[in-house]
Formats: C-alpha cells, structure tokens, sequence
C-alpha cells in the first residue's frame, strides 16, 4: 500500500469528521464564501478569484477551503483552529498535511507552515434517493499545484464522475460491483441502495483514497486489487458500473518505468494499457458473464469510427457475443471528436497545454496512432446492459460460477439498439434510461396486434411543438418535444402527432390510431405500418409508455 496517501487511522478521522461538520465544511457553506463569480471561475479552473475571495478570512470553512483545495498554506496555529480535535500534529499524521517545501528563514525565523498533501473537499448531490453530503479526497489538482498530473493520479470528482453517477439506477439490489473504482465516489453512491458494494482497481493508490472516503463518511465497502473483471472472477452481480480507463492513448512498447506525465505512457486514472479501443472491448466481452438475471451494467466509454464506416461498428461488434447470450445493450453516443480535438482535450486534461515543450510530441503521437488506424473520428456516450430476468433468481448469487441465467430454457438472442443523441433534459437518468432498457426486451416479446391493443399514455413532460409561416394555418414541421429523460426531439407529422396527444389510456392504441385516419382520411393499413415502429421509439424513450 503507498505511504503518501491519507491513512485509515479509526480515531484521527474520527477527530477529523467532527472538525469538518463543526467547520460547516459544506459545499453550501464554501459557495456562500466564495461568491458567484469565483464559484463560476473555478469551474472554468480558475482559481485567482477564490483565492482572493477566501484571503485573509478567519472563518474556518475559508481556511480549510484555500488549504485543502486551492494549495495554499497556512501556519501550524492557524491549522489547530480550525482542526481543533485532530490538530495539525493529527493531520500530518493522517497524511493530509505535510511541511512547505520553502526556502528556510535564518535563525529563528517561524515555522515553517504546512500545505496539503491531498484534496479534502465537500460533495454535495442528490439522487433518485435523495440528498448527500460528503467529504471526498484525491490528489491535488493542477489547479492546486500549478504542475502537470502525476501518472499515478487519483482523480476527485469530475465532470464522467457526475455523468456516471446520473445514469445510474438506483433501485434497490444486493450485489453492485463498481469497476475500476478511483477514489470510490460511485461505490459511496451506490452505498445508499445495495446490500453489498464491491470496488475494485488496479492502482494501490485509488484503492488507499477509497477506503480513507469510505472511512471519513462511515461507509463500508468491500474493496479489491486488481485488473477489470479478476478481483471477482466466479461472481454475478445485480449492478455493474463503471467508467474505465477508456482513453484511447498512443502506446510505447514497452512503456518506460521512469515515465512522466506527458509521455506515451499515460496516467492510470485514465489509460487502460492498450492500443485503440480494446480495453473496452475486452472488458464488454468479458463483463456479460458476471450479471445475475435481471442484472444491469452502466459504463462511459468511448470508440474509434473508421473511416468512412458508421459511428457504431465498434460498439456492434464489442456487443455482439452478448446479444447472441440474451443480453439486451443500448449504447447511445453522446458526442463525436476528431483526432487533433481528441488528442487536444485529453493532453489538456493531463495538464499539458500548447505552451508546454511536450505538446507538439504528445499531440503528434496521438495524431500519428490514429492515422495508423484509419480512424477518422472518436465517439463517447453510454453503454446499458441488461440480462432479462428476475433479480434474485440465481442460485448462491455471489459465489455462483459466472454464467448466464440458471435455467434451461432456451432464450432469445438480445435486443442491441444504438442511438446517437446529443439532447438532455431535466432530472436524473437512471430510472429513465433503466425503464427504456427493460422496455427493449418487453416489445421484443410484444407483437404488432398486442401493441395495437394495449393502451398506451403520452408521458406528461411531451409537448408538440410547431412551426408555421406567418399567418399561414398548415404547419411547415410538428415536433414532439421531451422535458425530460434525454430532452429528444421528434419530427412528426398530424398522424403521428395526433395519435399521441390522444394517447391517456382511455382507448388503445389501434383505436386511437383508427380515429386518428378517419379524421385524415388516410390509410389504416398502411398507417400502421408506419406508426407502429415510431411508437415503439417513443416507448423506448419514455415519450409514450404503458
């Protein structure tokens, strides 16, 4: 286990947990200190606003702020008043706070003051269950630092952190497993609707941050060493989530022991170790045997697009073996980047920017890797999936072999669905996205005649939306428009429209759709042929349900 990393000492994070709630140390408590505008700068990672915000204020919350967070120092006495319980004896004990690197004064000069050797700050959120308040450690940010991220980095929490947070579920399950796991943000999350949380990663360090964060926020998680799916080899689980070190990175064979931030070898938090895109692929292949039934796996990543292929042949390929083993998959891309874009958001998120000496190499690598492989662009969003099933069905679920549903019925191949949407509305993801991938499987099962006699109702957030010349009475475009889930945005025209605005339960849907083309004078017959398919979207996304 590394020695420069906070340790799970039981009383000094006990003292410590008792500083920070008397400190009021709350993300509400440092924005009110802040002010909008150096809250708003150091989401742009601009600290000099805070900075000047918080100087010279004697409020416990502004110190522990600019010393744990913003990488100022300040003195042993200013230390023990705001850490009254743990001291700054207690602290550098804990290892969160270490002496200055400075110059030293002459003879009886101060003290040298102390600086953080970690970011200590608050998180607040709220899920599908509600409001949370924490305290989350990492590693110092550039930010606090000034300095490029070091390979063996433990991010804190980010902009992928809070996304995979969002759409996860967060219904309640036994087993949840969370894959490479950092500091362990998602497995404290998870925390709040599971039995039993497993977090695994390969980096000593990530695993050192996760237990101090489960410790400081009393949480108990069951944390493992070790590459992808290995720590739990043999074992299924209701939830699977993750957002792996997908970045796809120039590789160095073999990959220096000496290396840098900045050079071919990448930081831990972020680079699987492998050429292009196949540690996803790899680890969608394997990760289908460890779903219990009725399991689910939420993961970020991101593939490359060959030239002049679709955006989804990878995806398609990686999901391939799953769908032939039952499971249903839903991978929805979010965004695309070109190779110098891709190339230039991921050096800058390391920390390098186009005035450091190695960013005409690190990009050139990049540039040169992709080239190799014809890739044209790179996409990112989410992969769903999904074992059909009754949760809890399986025999000695967490120690049964890693295998498929227990039962000897045959099963259908999976449903395997690829969207591209940009849009986002209102709200959490999870349920939502959770709904429509169960809804997959139930229209697979659901014939035209049986959807024709269900009884559908448009989702309270749709609205139409209409485009007309003015003064003219004819719409130029109809547009059925979500509030919420992924925000989409419909074309439709009146037959299409209509049939879902009379959608409220009361008539089915063939009944509806009949009235709808007597009154239009269209077709029955081939409308349904129409309709039906751009209902079974609209069930999907949640537009339409049943």
């Amino acid at each position: 286990m590394p020695t420069d990393v906070p340790q799970v000492q039981p009383a000094l994070i006990s003292a410590l947990r008792t500083d920070l709630r008397a400190a009021d140390y709350t993300v509400a408590r440092t924005e009110e200190l802040l002010g909008e505008v150096a809250v708003a700068a150091l989401r742009r990672e601009n600290p000099l606003p805070a900075r000047r915000a918080l100087a010279g204020s004697s409020d416990p919350a502004a110190l522990l702020f600019s010393l744990l967070t913003l990488g100022s120092t300040a003195t042993r006495a200013e230390v023990d008043a705001a850490l009254p319980s743990l001291g700054a004896s207690g602290a550098e004990e804990l290892g969160i706070l270490g002496v200055a690197d400075l110059d030293p004064g002459g003879p009886g000069s101060a003290p040298p003051p102390l600086r953080a050797l970690i970011d200590l700050a608050p998180y607040a959120a709220q899920d599908d269950l509600g409001e949370i308040s924490w305290w989350i450690v990492s590693d110092p940010s550039e930010l606090a630092t000034g300095h490029p991220l070091r390979p063996e980095h433990v991010l804190g929490v980010g902009g992928a952190s809070l996304t995979l947070a969002r759409i996860t579920p967060r219904e309640r399950v036994s087993r949840v497993l969370d894959l490479g796991c950092g500091g362990g943000i998602q497995a404290l999350h998870a925390s709040r609707h599971a039995e039993h949380v497993v977090a695994t990663d390969l980096s000593d360090r990530a695993l050192a941050m996760a237990a101090f964060n489960a410790a400081l926020n009393q949480i108990e998680l069951d944390l493992r060493h070790g590459s992808l799916l290995e720590p739990v080899a043999g074992e299924r689980f209701d939830l699977i989530f993750s957002n792996p070190p997908f970045v796809i990175t120039p590789r160095q064979e073999p990959v220096p022991e000496n290396r840098t931030a900045g050079s071919t070898g990448g930081w831990t938090y972020r680079d699987g170790g492998r050429a292009g895109d196949t540690l996803l692929a790899e680890l969608l292949a394997a990760l289908p045997a460890h779903l219990s039934p009725g399991g689910r796996a939420v993961l970020l990543g991101n593939w490359e697009i060959p030239a002049g292929a679709d955006w989804d042949t990878h995806p398609r390929a990686w999901l391939e073996p799953a769908r032939a083993d039952g499971v249903d998959a839903w991978v929805i891309q979010r965004e695309q980047e070109d190779p110098a874009q891709y190339a230039e958001t991921w050096a800058r998120d390391g920390g390098i920017t186009d005035r450091d000496p190695a960013w005409t190499a690190l990009v050139s690598d990049w540039l040169e890797d992709f080239a190799s492989r014809d890739t044209a662009a790179i996409g990112f969003g989410y992969l769903l999936l999904r074992r059909p099933g009754d949760p809890g069905t399986a025999a000695g679920i967490g120690s049964a072999p890693a295998a498929g549903p227990t039962s000897d019925e045959p099963r259908r191949p999976g449903v395997l669905r690829t969207e591209h949407q940009v849009g986002s509305g209102s709200g959490t993801l999870g349920e939502h996205l959770a709904a429509g991938l169960r809804m997959l499987s139930e229209l697979e099962d659901l014939d035209d005649d049986a959807l024709l006699a269900s009884r559908p109702v448009r989702a309270a957030d749709v609205v139409e939306r209409r485009h007309l010349t003015p003064g003219a009475w004819d719409p130029l475009l109809i547009e059925l428009v979500q509030g919420a889930g992924l925000g989409r945005v419909v074309p439709a025209d009146q037959i299409l429209a209509g049939t879902v605005g009379a959608l409220d339960g009361t008539l089915t849907l063939g009944q509806v759709l009949g009235a709808v083309c007597a009154l239009t004078d269209s077709d029955a017959d081939a409308e349904r042929s129409r309709i039906l398919p751009l209902v079974r979207d609209l069930l999907i996304s949640r537009m339409v349900t049943l």
